[in-house]
């Protein structure tokens, strides 16, 4: 067992010759891309930029290490730095670095202990919808929150839609040194992004040009990251999170791991690996977790798996998870050889990246599919996409999901089936719309399409046939494909039989597995029925059926001669 752990490490973290140059060279491509892009991203957080760059510096390589998925890249995200600024609303400035460090390992002792557990399941109850209507909520709130930096205006509200109304209203406040460098920073970006042999650095080359013109004498009140933040010459230090804000952080700390679970199952299950399998999502939310819980003890921020980093380190040639560990390597050098450089950079060219960024991140695709879905995901979608707007982050996607869950509940509710079962050529049964009422002395065979759980089964109780009317008459359910019941379809299955028996009829279970006998028994329903009444489901389709249907057969036959002998006794 040991020697097959100790294997399977030296498998993964083997370095094979033939990959490390493609590796290093796409870990140095990302690496100094995404130095402008996380300090961005942190200031999307309300924090200062170094804790951007110190997220990648620990968090993206740690993540390498322990997902699944080979070439998943996990670093800031626009969406989780909107979550941790929304979460931040109410932490005092002085606290918000240590509440910033204390989310990050609240998150990744989540995201860890749902990976030990399996629970990678659990992203199957956040719709396609909710995180569709959160997405581009989140774009458009990139989009609007970067007017005060690309302005230069200072507005007094906190809500980003209304800070973006209110800029536009004080146009006269405008300072155009500042609005300058932003959008020419955001033509750039649009510019070297259509050249083929340099559009994967338009950012960086945006960036650096910008920032070159910032320098000039004439745009001397425009804001460089060396004004907002120091950029010392050295590696993240290690400091312990702020315990005491424990309690005050556990919803939001909640909300960005599904955040960041999503995304990354996103990639687990669109990007295979290598060698041609799909990774595991409960081994990406442990490699998450990870990441979060290392940067925690060392100045980062909430990380998450990036869908673009993860398309654009496999683009630059990456072959194995050594190319992300490079990247995290290569922005520690650049960190601690030209920090002062770092400085120079133009903070109105931070927004416009983002900027590009927000538009970039609108998936009119996304938008479409989900619309033309239907009605249901279609408000989903709407909702969550406007708590997006209105309301913090981490509660715009608890709405999304509760609501969705609700929806759902609803929609199973009213999309139970129940059809007769008549007997056809060949024993193959030929399906009828369910009867009205009860015959008297006959079999009546019913099988229900959909759930049987909650308000389902209430449905079902209504479009059942009535029995009060039909003498002797036989009922076979047929329960194969239903594992489980609830206490309401217990009580559902009650009163029917009641009825019916009231009537001198029979009521039979066909296809019944040993999990439904169990609840039968536990609730007495077993004894009600009769146990000869319950037929245990078999390998071969319709074997239960065409049991009970014989034995509903000779049960008639009985009530019949026992009449015919009451009948010459009189």
């Amino acid at each position: 067992m040991e020697n097959t752990f100790f294997n399977g490490l030296k498998q993964r973290f083997a370095i094979h010759r033939k990959n490390l140059v493609p590796d290093f060279i796409a870990g140095l491509t990302l690496g100094i891309e995404s130095i402008p892009d996380s300090m961005a991203t942190a200031l999307l957080a309300g924090i200062s930029p170094l804790t951007g760059v110190y997220t990648m510096i620990v968090a993206t390589p740690v993540g390498a290490l322990f997902t699944s998925s080979e070439m998943m890249h996990v670093s800031t995200t626009s969406a989780i730095a909107l979550a941790v600024g929304s979460s931040l609303v109410a932490i005092p400035g002085d606290s918000k670095l240590g509440a910033v460090f204390m989310l990050a390992l609240m998150v990744g002792v989540i995201q860890i202990a749902l990976g030990l557990f399996k629970m990678g399941f659990l992203v199957r109850f956040v719709p396609f919808s909710v995180m569709t209507g959160f997405l581009n909520g989140v774009a458009i709130l990139i989009i609007l929150g970067q007017f005060q930096g690309i302005t230069g205006y200072t507005s007094s509200y906190s809500n980003k839609v209304a800070k973006a109304l209110d800029t536009l209203l004080h146009l006269d406040q405008v300072v155009l040194p500042i609005l300058f460098i932003g959008l020419v920073t955001i033509a750039l970006i649009l510019l070297l992004g259509r050249i083929q042999k340099i559009s994967r650095y338009s950012l960086v080359l945006a960036m650096v040009i910008a920032s070159a013109l910032a320098a000039l004498p004439v745009f001397s009140n425009v804001p460089l990251v060396g004004d907002v933040t120091d950029v010392p010459n050295a590696l993240p230090r290690f400091m312990l999170p702020d315990f005491s804000l424990f309690l005050q952080l556990i919803i939001p700390a909640v909300a960005i791991a599904i955040i960041g679970l999503v995304q990354g199952a996103g990639i687990s299950q669109s990007l295979p690996n290598p060698d041609g399998k799909f990774p595991n999502p409960s081994g990406d939310f442990f490699g998450q977790g990870a990441a979060n819980l290392a940067t925690s003890f060392f100045q980062g921020m909430p990380a998450g798996a990036s869908l673009s980093g993860t398309s654009l380190v496999r683009s630059a040639g990456g072959k194995t998870r050594w190319a992300n560990i490079f990247v995290g390597v290569l922005i520690g050098v650049i960190i601690l050889l030209f920090a002062e450089v770092v400085k120079l950079i133009a903070m109105p060219a931070l927004a416009g990246l983002l900027m590009v960024v927000g538009f970039q991140t609108i998936k009119p695709a996304n938008i479409q599919t989900v619309w033309q879905t239907g009605l249901e995901p279609r408000a989903v979608m709407l909702i969550t996409f406007v708590g997006t707007l209105i309301m913090p982050l981490q509660y715009a996607v608890l709405l999304g999901v509760a609501i969705s869950i609700l929806l759902f509940i609803a929609q199973q509710a009213n999309r139970v089936t129940l059809v007769e079962m008549v007997p056809g050529a060949g024993g193959f049964p030929i399906e009828e719309p369910a009867p009205r009422q009860l015959t008297s002395h006959k079999i009546t065979i019913l099988y229900a399409y959909g759930s049987l759980f909650y308000a389902a089964a209430k449905t079902l109780e209504e479009n059942l046939p009535a029995a009060e009317d039909a003498k002797q008459a036989v009922v076979i359910f047929v329960l194969r494909g239903h594992e489980e019941f609830g206490s309401t379809m217990i009580g559902v299955l009650a009163r029917y039989t009641k009825t019916v028996q009231a009537n001198q009829g029979q009521v039979m279970l066909a296809g019944v597995s040993e999990n439904v006998v169990t609840q039968l028994e536990n609730t007495g329903m077993l004894d009600l029925i009769g146990r000869e009444n319950v037929f245990l489901a078999k390998k071969q389709w319709g074997a239960a059926g065409n049991q009970a249907y014989e034995a509903a057969q000779a049960w008639l036959t009985a009530v019949d001669q026992a009449e015919k002998s009451e009948k010459v006794e009189k």
